[in-house]
Protein backbone atom coordinates (compact mmCIF):
# COMPACT_ATOMS: atom_id res chain seq x y z
CA UNK A 1 0.00 0.00 0.00
CA UNK A 2 1.24 3.46 -1.17
CA UNK A 3 -0.43 6.00 1.72
CA UNK A 4 0.85 9.14 -0.76
CA UNK A 5 -0.72 7.66 -3.77
CA UNK A 6 -4.51 6.81 -1.99
CA UNK A 7 -4.12 10.56 -0.79
CA UNK A 8 -3.37 11.56 -3.96
CA UNK A 9 -6.12 9.65 -5.35
CA UNK A 10 -8.60 11.04 -2.95
CA UNK A 11 -7.56 14.45 -3.36
CA UNK A 12 -8.04 13.96 -7.05
CA UNK A 13 -11.89 13.22 -6.65
CA UNK A 14 -11.36 9.66 -7.60
CA UNK A 15 -12.89 6.27 -5.93
CA UNK A 16 -10.51 4.68 -3.74
CA UNK A 17 -11.29 0.37 -3.58
CA UNK A 18 -12.39 -0.64 -0.37
CA UNK A 19 -9.43 -3.17 0.09
CA UNK A 20 -7.53 -0.17 -0.52
CA UNK A 21 -9.71 1.71 2.58
CA UNK A 22 -9.41 -1.46 4.70
CA UNK A 23 -5.65 -1.45 4.30
CA UNK A 24 -5.47 1.80 5.45
CA UNK A 25 -7.71 1.53 8.52
CA UNK A 26 -5.53 -1.42 9.43
CA UNK A 27 -2.08 0.15 9.27
CA UNK A 28 -3.02 3.16 11.08
CA UNK A 29 -4.72 0.94 13.90
CA UNK A 30 -1.49 -0.71 13.69
CA UNK A 31 0.63 2.25 14.25
CA UNK A 32 2.21 1.61 11.09
CA UNK A 33 0.74 5.15 8.85
CA UNK A 34 1.73 8.39 10.65
CA UNK A 35 -1.34 10.43 11.83
CA UNK A 36 -0.35 13.46 9.19
CA UNK A 37 -0.75 11.08 6.65
CA UNK A 38 -3.91 9.69 7.56
CA UNK A 39 -5.22 13.67 8.54
CA UNK A 40 -4.66 14.75 4.70
CA UNK A 41 -6.68 11.03 4.06
CA UNK A 42 -9.40 11.95 5.73
CA UNK A 43 -9.28 16.11 4.56
CA UNK A 44 -9.00 14.50 0.61
CA UNK A 45 -12.26 12.36 1.66
CA UNK A 46 -14.00 15.50 3.47
CA UNK A 47 -13.37 17.85 0.72
CA UNK A 48 -14.07 15.34 -2.20
CA UNK A 49 -16.81 13.02 -1.30
CA UNK A 50 -17.11 9.31 -0.45
CA UNK A 51 -19.29 6.62 -2.14
CA UNK A 52 -21.76 4.54 -0.58
CA UNK A 53 -19.25 1.87 -1.26
CA UNK A 54 -16.13 3.63 0.36
CA UNK A 55 -18.36 4.55 3.32
CA UNK A 56 -19.29 0.52 3.73
CA UNK A 57 -15.91 -0.07 3.36
CA UNK A 58 -14.94 2.01 6.05
CA UNK A 59 -17.81 1.18 8.29
CA UNK A 60 -16.52 -2.48 7.76
CA UNK A 61 -12.47 -1.83 8.46
CA UNK A 62 -13.29 0.14 11.75
CA UNK A 63 -15.85 -2.54 12.78
CA UNK A 64 -13.53 -5.62 12.61
CA UNK A 65 -10.66 -3.50 13.59
CA UNK A 66 -11.10 -4.89 16.76
CA UNK A 67 -13.83 -7.67 18.74
CA UNK A 68 -17.37 -8.05 17.97
CA UNK A 69 -18.63 -8.17 21.30
CA UNK A 70 -21.10 -11.27 22.03
CA UNK A 71 -23.45 -10.22 25.37
CA UNK A 72 -25.96 -13.25 24.44
CA UNK A 73 -25.15 -14.51 28.07
CA UNK A 74 -27.01 -11.65 29.48
CA UNK A 75 -30.50 -12.10 29.25
CA UNK A 76 -32.80 -9.68 27.49
CA UNK A 77 -32.44 -7.37 24.31
CA UNK A 78 -29.45 -4.74 24.99
CA UNK A 79 -30.60 -1.58 23.46
CA UNK A 80 -28.06 1.48 23.25
CA UNK A 81 -28.51 5.10 22.27
CA UNK A 82 -26.41 7.63 20.54
CA UNK A 83 -26.24 11.04 19.86
CA UNK A 84 -24.44 12.79 17.22
CA UNK A 85 -23.93 15.64 19.53
CA UNK A 86 -25.01 18.96 20.69
CA UNK A 87 -24.07 21.98 22.77
CA UNK A 88 -25.47 21.17 26.34
CA UNK A 89 -26.40 17.30 25.68
CA UNK A 90 -26.33 15.98 28.62
CA UNK A 91 -29.03 12.78 27.61
CA UNK A 92 -27.00 9.77 28.04
CA UNK A 93 -26.39 10.22 31.79
CA UNK A 94 -29.84 10.55 32.82
CA UNK A 95 -31.18 8.26 30.35
CA UNK A 96 -28.95 5.11 30.77
CA UNK A 97 -29.86 4.25 34.47
CA UNK A 98 -33.33 5.16 33.55
CA UNK A 99 -33.28 2.78 31.03
CA UNK A 100 -31.92 0.18 33.28
CA UNK A 101 -34.70 0.95 35.91
CA UNK A 102 -36.94 -0.17 33.89
CA UNK A 103 -35.36 -3.87 33.66
CA UNK A 104 -33.95 -3.24 29.83
CA UNK A 105 -29.71 -3.42 29.74
CA UNK A 106 -27.79 -0.78 28.71
CA UNK A 107 -24.53 -1.63 27.91
CA UNK A 108 -23.37 1.79 26.75
CA UNK A 109 -19.88 2.78 24.71
CA UNK A 110 -19.35 6.54 24.86
CA UNK A 111 -16.62 9.12 22.81
CA UNK A 112 -15.11 12.05 24.12
CA UNK A 113 -15.64 15.90 23.56
CA UNK A 114 -15.98 16.29 19.66
CA UNK A 115 -15.60 19.80 17.95
CA UNK A 116 -17.76 22.67 19.87
CA UNK A 117 -19.59 19.93 21.62
CA UNK A 118 -18.78 18.02 24.82
CA UNK A 119 -18.46 13.88 25.39
CA UNK A 120 -20.17 11.67 27.79
CA UNK A 121 -17.03 10.35 29.11
CA UNK A 122 -15.65 13.73 30.01
CA UNK A 123 -18.78 14.38 31.73
CA UNK A 124 -19.13 10.92 33.80
CA UNK A 125 -15.60 11.34 34.94
CA UNK A 126 -16.11 15.08 36.46
CA UNK A 127 -18.20 12.36 39.30
CA UNK A 128 -14.35 11.99 41.34
CA UNK A 129 -13.11 7.91 40.55
CA UNK A 130 -15.30 7.24 38.26
CA UNK A 131 -13.90 5.04 35.92
CA UNK A 132 -14.68 4.81 32.10
CA UNK A 133 -11.72 2.79 31.31
CA UNK A 134 -12.84 -1.01 32.23
CA UNK A 135 -12.45 -4.12 30.46
CA UNK A 136 -14.28 -6.23 28.10
CA UNK A 137 -14.85 -8.90 30.86
CA UNK A 138 -15.31 -6.04 33.47
CA UNK A 139 -18.20 -4.53 31.02
CA UNK A 140 -20.26 -8.11 30.08
CA UNK A 141 -20.07 -8.60 34.04
CA UNK A 142 -21.23 -5.41 35.56
CA UNK A 143 -23.85 -5.30 32.44
CA UNK A 144 -25.38 -8.91 34.20
CA UNK A 145 -25.23 -7.57 37.59
CA UNK A 146 -26.64 -4.29 37.57
CA UNK A 147 -27.97 -3.71 33.88
CA UNK A 148 -26.22 -0.97 32.78
CA UNK A 149 -22.59 -0.15 32.22
CA UNK A 150 -21.06 3.14 30.70
CA UNK A 151 -17.60 3.09 29.58
CA UNK A 152 -15.34 4.38 26.80
CA UNK A 153 -13.69 2.56 23.69
CA UNK A 154 -11.37 -0.54 24.64
CA UNK A 155 -8.30 -1.68 22.82
CA UNK A 156 -10.83 -4.54 22.22
CA UNK A 157 -13.74 -2.58 20.34
CA UNK A 158 -13.12 -0.84 17.11
CA UNK A 159 -9.30 0.37 17.96
CA UNK A 160 -9.75 2.08 14.51
CA UNK A 161 -12.62 4.62 15.40
CA UNK A 162 -10.88 5.70 18.63
CA UNK A 163 -8.43 6.93 17.05
CA UNK A 164 -9.84 8.39 13.70
CA UNK A 165 -12.58 9.83 16.52
CA UNK A 166 -9.72 11.63 17.83
CA UNK A 167 -8.15 12.95 14.79
CA UNK A 168 -10.85 14.32 13.34
CA UNK A 169 -11.82 16.35 16.48
CA UNK A 170 -8.15 18.42 15.82
CA UNK A 171 -8.37 18.20 11.68
CA UNK A 172 -11.89 19.92 11.03
CA UNK A 173 -12.99 16.59 9.56
CA UNK A 174 -15.70 16.30 11.87
CA UNK A 175 -19.24 17.26 10.18
CA UNK A 176 -18.80 14.48 7.26
CA UNK A 177 -22.13 11.98 7.11
CA UNK A 178 -19.52 8.91 5.96
CA UNK A 179 -17.66 9.61 9.21
CA UNK A 180 -20.49 10.28 11.60
CA UNK A 181 -21.86 7.36 10.35
CA UNK A 182 -19.14 4.81 10.24
CA UNK A 183 -17.93 6.00 13.57
CA UNK A 184 -21.03 5.44 15.12
CA UNK A 185 -22.16 2.24 13.93
CA UNK A 186 -18.59 1.04 14.03
CA UNK A 187 -18.80 0.91 17.81
CA UNK A 188 -22.58 0.39 18.37
CA UNK A 189 -22.54 -2.95 15.89
CA UNK A 190 -19.14 -3.89 18.27
CA UNK A 191 -20.82 -3.53 21.61
CA UNK A 192 -22.83 -6.26 21.47
CA UNK A 193 -26.18 -4.50 21.27
CA UNK A 194 -29.93 -6.05 19.82
CA UNK A 195 -31.11 -2.73 18.75
CA UNK A 196 -30.62 1.18 18.98
CA UNK A 197 -32.36 4.82 19.33
CA UNK A 198 -30.90 7.35 17.70
CA UNK A 199 -31.27 11.43 18.55
CA UNK A 200 -29.46 13.01 15.46
CA UNK A 201 -29.59 16.17 16.13
CA UNK A 202 -29.79 19.45 13.33
CA UNK A 203 -29.15 23.18 13.72
CA UNK A 204 -26.56 25.42 14.84
CA UNK A 205 -25.29 24.07 17.84
CA UNK A 206 -25.41 20.47 15.71
CA UNK A 207 -22.81 18.80 13.17
CA UNK A 208 -25.25 18.73 10.52
CA UNK A 209 -26.59 22.26 10.07
CA UNK A 210 -29.72 21.67 8.15
CA UNK A 211 -33.02 19.71 8.81
CA UNK A 212 -32.26 18.09 5.49
CA UNK A 213 -28.61 16.99 6.14
CA UNK A 214 -30.07 15.45 9.30
CA UNK A 215 -32.24 13.22 7.76
CA UNK A 216 -29.94 12.18 5.14
CA UNK A 217 -27.89 10.69 8.13
CA UNK A 218 -30.81 9.52 9.54
CA UNK A 219 -31.23 7.01 6.84
CA UNK A 220 -27.66 6.20 6.46
CA UNK A 221 -27.70 5.27 9.76
CA UNK A 222 -30.71 3.01 10.23
CA UNK A 223 -30.29 1.70 7.42
CA UNK A 224 -26.93 0.40 8.20
CA UNK A 225 -28.58 -0.66 11.71
CA UNK A 226 -31.05 -2.36 9.43
CA UNK A 227 -28.72 -4.33 7.20
CA UNK A 228 -26.93 -5.50 10.20
CA UNK A 229 -30.21 -6.87 11.67
CA UNK A 230 -30.45 -4.30 14.67
CA UNK A 231 -33.89 -2.19 15.06
CA UNK A 232 -32.67 1.08 14.57
CA UNK A 233 -35.03 3.98 15.73
CA UNK A 234 -33.72 7.74 14.90
CA UNK A 235 -35.05 11.03 15.57
CA UNK A 236 -34.06 14.06 14.45
CA UNK A 237 -33.95 16.99 17.38
CA UNK A 238 -33.57 20.67 17.14
CA UNK A 239 -30.38 21.97 18.33
CA UNK A 240 -31.17 25.57 17.58
CA UNK A 241 -30.28 26.26 21.02
CA UNK A 242 -28.75 24.96 24.11
CA UNK A 243 -30.08 21.73 25.65
CA UNK A 244 -31.18 23.13 29.01
CA UNK A 245 -29.39 25.59 31.32
CA UNK A 246 -25.71 23.94 32.06
CA UNK A 247 -22.97 23.75 29.38
CA UNK A 248 -19.58 21.62 31.06
CA UNK A 249 -18.52 18.81 32.12
CA UNK A 250 -19.60 18.51 36.02
CA UNK A 251 -22.11 21.74 35.61
CA UNK A 252 -24.32 18.79 32.57
CA UNK A 253 -24.00 16.36 34.81
CA UNK A 254 -25.17 18.00 38.06
CA UNK A 255 -28.05 19.04 35.70
CA UNK A 256 -28.65 15.08 34.48
CA UNK A 257 -28.99 14.19 38.29
CA UNK A 258 -31.37 17.06 38.60
CA UNK A 259 -33.09 15.26 35.98
CA UNK A 260 -32.97 11.56 37.07
CA UNK A 261 -34.24 12.78 40.99
CA UNK A 262 -37.66 13.78 39.30
CA UNK A 263 -36.91 17.42 38.72
CA UNK A 264 -38.17 18.77 35.44
CA UNK A 265 -35.50 20.97 33.01
CA UNK A 266 -36.90 22.29 30.14
CA UNK A 267 -36.18 20.46 26.81
CA UNK A 268 -33.71 17.41 28.75
CA UNK A 269 -36.36 15.99 30.33
CA UNK A 270 -39.11 15.73 27.53
CA UNK A 271 -36.04 14.34 25.21
CA UNK A 272 -34.35 12.00 28.07
CA UNK A 273 -38.16 10.72 28.45
CA UNK A 274 -38.95 10.30 24.84
CA UNK A 275 -35.79 8.36 24.09
CA UNK A 276 -36.53 6.09 26.86
CA UNK A 277 -39.95 5.35 26.02
CA UNK A 278 -38.41 4.26 22.29
CA UNK A 279 -35.39 1.85 24.20
CA UNK A 280 -38.14 0.38 26.74
CA UNK A 281 -40.34 -0.50 23.88
CA UNK A 282 -37.19 -1.94 22.04
CA UNK A 283 -36.22 -4.09 24.77
CA UNK A 284 -39.31 -5.65 25.19
CA UNK A 285 -40.59 -3.81 28.52
CA UNK A 286 -43.53 -1.55 27.07
CA UNK A 287 -46.52 -2.34 24.27
CA UNK A 288 -45.84 0.79 22.67
CA UNK A 289 -42.81 3.92 22.48
CA UNK A 290 -45.67 5.62 24.09
CA UNK A 291 -46.26 3.23 26.81
CA UNK A 292 -42.66 3.24 27.50
CA UNK A 293 -42.43 7.09 27.92
CA UNK A 294 -45.16 6.79 30.31
CA UNK A 295 -43.06 4.30 32.03
CA UNK A 296 -40.00 6.46 31.92
CA UNK A 297 -41.99 9.27 33.20
CA UNK A 298 -42.82 7.09 36.35
CA UNK A 299 -39.81 6.06 37.41
CA UNK A 300 -37.97 8.98 37.35
CA UNK A 301 -40.95 10.36 39.86
CA UNK A 302 -40.32 7.27 41.74
CA UNK A 303 -36.60 7.81 42.37
CA UNK A 304 -36.12 4.78 41.07
CA UNK A 305 -33.81 5.97 38.41
CA UNK A 306 -31.81 8.47 40.68
CA UNK A 307 -31.25 4.63 42.62
CA UNK A 308 -29.90 3.31 39.27
CA UNK A 309 -27.59 5.37 38.56
CA UNK A 310 -26.33 5.92 42.23
CA UNK A 311 -25.71 1.74 41.75
CA UNK A 312 -23.83 2.45 38.64
CA UNK A 313 -21.85 5.31 40.00
CA UNK A 314 -20.77 3.09 43.01
CA UNK A 315 -19.98 0.01 40.37
CA UNK A 316 -18.14 2.44 38.55
CA UNK A 317 -15.75 3.56 41.38
CA UNK A 318 -16.82 6.86 41.43
CA UNK A 319 -17.90 9.57 44.64
CA UNK A 320 -21.52 8.44 45.11
CA UNK A 321 -21.54 11.49 48.02
CA UNK A 322 -21.25 14.30 45.26
CA UNK A 323 -24.00 12.17 43.27
CA UNK A 324 -26.08 12.15 46.14
CA UNK A 325 -25.45 16.10 47.22
CA UNK A 326 -23.80 18.08 44.13
CA UNK A 327 -23.13 21.10 46.58
CA UNK A 328 -20.24 18.83 47.99
CA UNK A 329 -18.05 18.90 44.44
CA UNK A 330 -16.00 22.05 44.59
CA UNK A 331 -16.55 24.64 41.65
CA UNK A 332 -14.92 27.60 39.77
CA UNK A 333 -14.55 31.05 40.02
CA UNK A 334 -17.84 32.78 38.86
CA UNK A 335 -18.05 35.24 36.69
CA UNK A 336 -21.60 37.00 35.72
CA UNK A 337 -22.15 38.24 32.42
CA UNK A 338 -24.78 41.00 31.94
CA UNK A 339 -27.04 42.10 29.28
CA UNK A 340 -25.32 44.96 27.24
CA UNK A 341 -27.00 48.30 25.56
CA UNK A 342 -29.07 47.05 23.23
CA UNK A 343 -29.94 43.62 24.47
CA UNK A 344 -33.53 44.51 24.93
CA UNK A 345 -36.74 42.41 25.03
CA UNK A 346 -38.07 39.00 24.77
CA UNK A 347 -35.44 36.46 23.86
CA UNK A 348 -35.88 35.32 20.45
CA UNK A 349 -32.70 32.89 20.17
CA UNK A 350 -29.25 31.88 21.80
CA UNK A 351 -26.78 30.66 19.35
CA UNK A 352 -25.05 27.32 20.96
CA UNK A 353 -22.17 27.02 18.53
CA UNK A 354 -21.05 30.17 20.14
CA UNK A 355 -21.59 28.54 23.48
CA UNK A 356 -19.47 25.46 22.40
CA UNK A 357 -16.29 27.26 21.78
CA UNK A 358 -16.35 29.92 24.83
CA UNK A 359 -16.82 26.97 27.01
CA UNK A 360 -13.63 25.33 25.33
CA UNK A 361 -11.76 28.69 25.84
CA UNK A 362 -13.35 28.34 29.62
CA UNK A 363 -11.63 24.53 29.81
CA UNK A 364 -14.18 22.52 29.32
CA UNK A 365 -12.96 21.22 25.72
CA UNK A 366 -10.16 20.30 23.99
CA UNK A 367 -8.41 22.21 21.37
CA UNK A 368 -5.72 19.24 20.84
CA UNK A 369 -6.07 15.41 21.27
CA UNK A 370 -4.61 15.34 23.98
CA UNK A 371 -4.88 18.23 25.86
CA UNK A 372 -6.88 17.98 29.62
CA UNK A 373 -10.23 19.54 30.57
CA UNK A 374 -11.30 21.09 33.16
CA UNK A 375 -14.32 19.49 34.83
CA UNK A 376 -15.36 21.88 36.83
CA UNK A 377 -15.11 24.56 33.98
CA UNK A 378 -18.03 25.41 31.80
CA UNK A 379 -21.30 28.10 31.61
CA UNK A 380 -24.61 28.38 33.26
CA UNK A 381 -27.33 30.13 31.15
CA UNK A 382 -29.92 32.16 33.11
CA UNK A 383 -32.36 33.33 30.38
CA UNK A 384 -33.38 31.30 27.94
CA UNK A 385 -35.14 31.86 24.62
CA UNK A 386 -38.62 33.23 25.44
CA UNK A 387 -37.50 35.26 28.66
CA UNK A 388 -37.65 39.03 28.48
CA UNK A 389 -34.23 40.81 29.21
CA UNK A 390 -33.24 44.21 29.40
CA UNK A 391 -29.49 45.72 29.59
CA UNK A 392 -27.43 44.95 33.10
CA UNK A 393 -29.29 42.00 33.49
CA UNK A 394 -27.63 38.94 34.48
CA UNK A 395 -27.85 36.44 31.52
CA UNK A 396 -25.02 33.89 31.97
CA UNK A 397 -22.74 32.84 34.35
CA UNK A 398 -18.87 31.59 33.54
CA UNK A 399 -17.17 29.49 35.44
CA UNK A 400 -13.67 29.04 34.85
CA UNK A 401 -9.94 29.44 36.38
CA UNK A 402 -8.94 31.14 33.40
CA UNK A 403 -9.87 34.62 35.00
CA UNK A 404 -7.51 36.71 32.00
CA UNK A 405 -10.27 35.16 29.53
CA UNK A 406 -13.52 36.54 30.78
CA UNK A 407 -13.84 39.84 29.60
CA UNK A 408 -13.68 38.79 25.66
CA UNK A 409 -15.45 36.02 26.59
CA UNK A 410 -18.09 37.74 28.51
CA UNK A 411 -18.65 39.60 25.38
CA UNK A 412 -18.82 36.96 22.89
CA UNK A 413 -21.32 35.52 25.58
CA UNK A 414 -23.83 38.15 25.38
CA UNK A 415 -22.95 38.28 21.66
CA UNK A 416 -25.22 35.17 21.31
CA UNK A 417 -28.39 35.94 22.80
CA UNK A 418 -30.77 37.54 20.60
CA UNK A 419 -33.47 39.64 20.81
CA UNK A 420 -34.59 40.18 17.00
CA UNK A 421 -34.74 38.04 14.46
CA UNK A 422 -32.42 34.72 14.83
CA UNK A 423 -33.55 31.17 14.16
CA UNK A 424 -35.54 29.90 17.62
CA UNK A 425 -35.87 26.47 18.32
CA UNK A 426 -39.38 25.47 16.90
CA UNK A 427 -40.45 21.74 18.45
CA UNK A 428 -37.40 20.23 20.18
CA UNK A 429 -38.48 16.35 18.79
CA UNK A 430 -38.77 16.86 15.27
CA UNK A 431 -39.13 13.82 13.03
CA UNK A 432 -38.79 9.75 13.64
CA UNK A 433 -37.24 7.42 11.45
CA UNK A 434 -38.43 3.69 12.01
CA UNK A 435 -38.04 0.93 9.33
CA UNK A 436 -38.08 3.46 6.34
CA UNK A 437 -40.86 5.65 7.48
CA UNK A 438 -41.28 9.19 8.71
CA UNK A 439 -43.88 9.52 11.34
CA UNK A 440 -44.26 13.56 12.80
CA UNK A 441 -43.47 13.85 16.29
CA UNK A 442 -46.03 14.22 18.94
Amino acid sequence: MNVVELIIQKRDGHAVEPAAIRALVDAFTRGDVPEYQVSAFLMAAFLRGLSDRESTALTEAMLHSGEVLDLSSVPGLKVDKHSTGGVGDKISIALAPLVAAAGVPVPMISGRGLGHTGGTLDKLEAIPGFRTDLNVDQYRRQLGDIGVVMIGQTSEIAPADKKLYALRDVTGTVEFIPFIASSIMSKKLAEGIDALVLDVKWGRGAFMKTEADARRLAETLAAIGTEYGKPTVAWLTDMNAPLGYEVGNWLETKEAIAVLRGEQVPEVTELVETLAGEMIWLGGKAATPEAGTAEAAALLRSGAAFEKFVELVRAQGGDVSVVENPALRESRPVCTVEAPEGLRGTITSIDPYALGRIAIELGAGRKTADEAVDPLAGLTILKKPGDFVQPGEPIMRLHTLHSDRTGSLSERAAAAFSTAGGTARGDLLVDRYWQGTWRGAR
